[in-house]
């Protein structure tokens, strides 16, 4: 499959959920990274990416409106050695963990499973962006029920090894909207990725979100040869 424009794929789907892409600029000289989320409930909508150290964490906009933080309070981004791990939940430390057991990321989300939340059994979502001497590869996994049977879990990994420059990957949560929330289907999306600097990128993926359901964006640009990296937040919630 041919990569598409990855702000025309996001506009076309107003709950996409939550969402990961990973690639590199088109002059490969760096890294690509965008996480975000999105909500329908009250308590979805009630947050607000903050930095944590090299990575980022969820938090409460409004504490005294925080209902149930079990699923919307998490790092969604850590960072370990050269390895940036990013995932839609607390599978985050569980990957960070165990990779720092030398376990693989496939083998460290072995020890996981899709969210809880019947009756949409979100999938988990997950990435790694590896950045060593000058090279750059990049993982990334879904975990989801087979077609809202919770009694089996559907496991894919995904390993892009010297990825092309001026492609990305995109996976993310839900097909669409609807009730249950259908789960994401078949291999990441290839997309194009530019030259665009940082904030031209951040602001056109945010643009692209859905106005009404969008909650937060996180982008990162790792340098190749350098492994330096400079990042964005971007709130709805202010």
């Amino acid at each position: 499959m041919k990569p598409i424009s990855f702000e025309s794929d996001l506009s076309s789907n107003a709950y996409p959920g939550r969402g990961i892409m990973l690639g590199i600029t088109a002059d490969g000289t760096k890294a690509v990274i965008a996480y975000f989320i999105m909500g329908r409930s009250e308590n979805s909508r009630n947050r607000i990416f903050v930095e944590d150290g090299e990575g980022i964490r969820t938090q409460a906009f409004d504490e005294s409106k925080l209902v149930d933080p079990s699923l919307i309070i998490y790092a969604p981004v850590r960072v370990l050695g050269n390895r940036t791990i990013v995932t839609n939940g607390d599978q985050t430390d569980t990957v960070y963990d165990l990779m720092n057991a030398e376990q693989t990321f496939e083998q460290s989300l072995k020890t996981r499973t899709f969210e809880p939340d019947d009756p949409n059994f979100t999938p988990r979502i997950s990435g790694v962006v590896n950045v060593t001497d000058g090279k750059a590869d990049i993982s990334m996994s879904i975990l989801k029920s087979d077609d809202g049977d919770p009694a089996s879990s559907l496991r894919y990994t995904f390993t892009y090894e010297n990825p092309t420059p001026g492609k990305g990957r995109f996976i993310h949560t839900y097909m669409g909207d609807g009730n249950p929330l259908p789960s994401f289907e078949g291999e990441p999306t290839p997309v194009i990725v530019g030259n665009d600097d940082i904030d031209t990128f951040t602001a056109k993926v945010w643009n692209a979100l859905n106005s009404d359901n969008k909650v937060s964006l996180f982008t990162r640009y790792i340098d190749i040869a350098t492994g330096k990296y400079e990042s964005r937040i971007v709130n709805k919630n202010k």
